[in-house]
């Protein structure tokens, strides 16, 4: 469940009481009941989240969970705050949409009204196993990231992290996953991987494991990390082998698709570890999960970033006055035919609504996302079901409203002040326009390549 901004709605609701009276555990079906219809969406669309070991508030997995929040969940999925998917369905399908439909919206609001009976407890599907924290289950290797005390002082913190490791030989791995430790505390992450040659580097555990990013600069903080080779030469460096945004979850693709070389010895660098404001001090203690896979990655992905700290140009400048709603542009043309992996959407907190689409040289039209209401609190990659090919030639373009007025409640001041684009800066109270595409070169067949798997 989202932490921000529904604590009080929901602290409220539970106040008034879940169920109402008291009813009959073992109520047949003469309508919707928890064993029939209530406990398939709650498991497909709630219990990932809310069970042990995540961020969310409380559990909803078994029919004590739920029909105890009965009124509440009636509520948030009415007004569609929950469960957290920003992207439009009916402009473009992505894998893992945790989405009701409006008829389960309405089964969940009769189920509500009419006590929240359980029905025959025969009939209730397998209570849902999952990981003890993260999505992906056990991992081959686990790494963990130094502790860091976020301080209860309401501002952003930014901090480069190094995660060091030695194995016994060189290892293909298909997967990381980076799970917060502190989930509510943890905004972002982009990690990258150091990568040594063989008796290039004596000891990858020496230097510091933390660096204030506000206090050094990049090549300070990478000193203080202890990163160059023992000659002084500086390591090669495979960008964004793992990130982390408030409701991803790590993409698991086909074997061959993605996936990295680990060598024996290395570094995982996480240069913009972001602590989001905090006015409670706690402990974050993060992990990054690591699952090898027997295959070369055959085809790794590569990356294409727009606007912000990208190829392409933001039109207007990314400058929003005071009491102004406006829309920017940003576009790119493909050099090469490529095939589309996942998307990721990116402003901050005067965000209102972005969409982006690909015009081919045909001047066809391919939907890419479309985001009606922007939510800065659940930024997701979105992987397509199939390869998706945009061919050469085509330009691709991104529209981004923002809403810096009294009416957006996540607007940071009031009364609302110019709010821009700064270097690139991560703040959450800056602004950023970026689209970032993950992507492979075409190979004729790949726009019938599935993109769902499991490990």
């Amino acid at each position: 469940m989202r932490l921000f901004g529904l604590m009080g709605i929901i602290s409220l609701l539970l106040a008034a009481g879940g169920c109402g009276s008291a009813v009959d555990e073992t109520t047949l079906d003469s309508g919707p009941t928890f064993a029939r219809d209530i406990a398939p969406i709650i498991h497909s669309n709630c219990t990932p989240c809310h069970r042990p070991g995540t961020a969310a508030p409380f559990n909803l997995i078994t029919y004590r969970d739920v029909s105890k929040r009965s009124k509440m969940i009636k509520y948030v999925t009415g007004k569609r705050y929950m469960p957290p998917w920003p992207a439009n369905p009916s402009y473009r399908s992505f894998i893992g949409e945790k989405f009701l439909t409006d008829d389960q919206i309405k089964l969940i609001a009769q189920w509500h009204d009419a006590g929240a009976p359980r029905g025959n407890p025969d009939l209730e599907p397998d209570t849902p196993s999952y990981p003890i924290a993260g999505f992906l289950g056990e991992p081959d290797l686990q790494l963990p990231v130094e502790p860091f005390l976020v301080q209860g002082n309401n501002r952003d913190k930014f901090m480069m992290v190094k995660v060091p490791y030695e194995l016994p030989s060189d290892t293909f791995v298909r997967v990381a996953e980076f799970v917060p430790g502190g989930a509510t505390l943890v905004h972002h992450m982009n990690g990258h991987l150091i990568k040594y040659a063989k008796g290039a580097k004596s000891n990858v555990f020496g230097g510091m494991r933390l660096v204030d990013t506000e206090a050094f600069t990049d090549p300070e903080a990478f000193e203080k990390l202890d990163l160059r080779n023992d000659d002084g030469t500086f390591p090669y460096l495979k960008p964004l082998v793992c990130n982390y945004l408030p409701g991803v979850e790590a993409a698991v693709y086909p074997e061959g698709i993605g996936g990295f070389t680990l060598p024996e010895k290395g570094v995982f660098l996480i240069n913009d570890m972001h602590y989001a404001p905090s006015s409670v001090e706690a402990w974050d203690s993060s992990y990054i999960n690591l699952f090898f896979s027997p295959i070369p990655p055959e085809r790794p992905t590569l990356e294409l970033q727009m606007g912000t700290l990208g190829v392409s140009e933001i039109e207007p400048p990314l400058v929003i006055p005071p009491d102004t709603v406006m829309t920017f542009i940003t576009e790119a043309q493909v050099n090469e035919d490529l095939s589309l992996v996942t998307l990721n959407p990116h402003m901050h907190l005067l965000g209102k609504e972005m969409i982006a689409f690909a015009i081919t040289p045909s001047r066809d039209t391919i939907p890419l996302i479309h985001i009606p209401k922007w939510d800065f609190h659940w930024q997701y990659y979105y992987t397509f079901e199939h390869l998706l090919h945009i061919p050469k030639g085509s330009i691709i373009h991104v529209e981004a409203t923002f809403d810096n007025t009294r009416q957006n409640p996540d607007n940071p001041y009031d009364p609302p002040r110019t709010v821009a684009e700064r270097d690139g800066s991560m703040r959450t109270t800056d602004e950023m326009l970026q689209f970032i595409i993950t992507f492979l070169p075409y190979e004729p067949g790949d726009e019938h390549i599935s993109l769902r798997a499991s490990l």
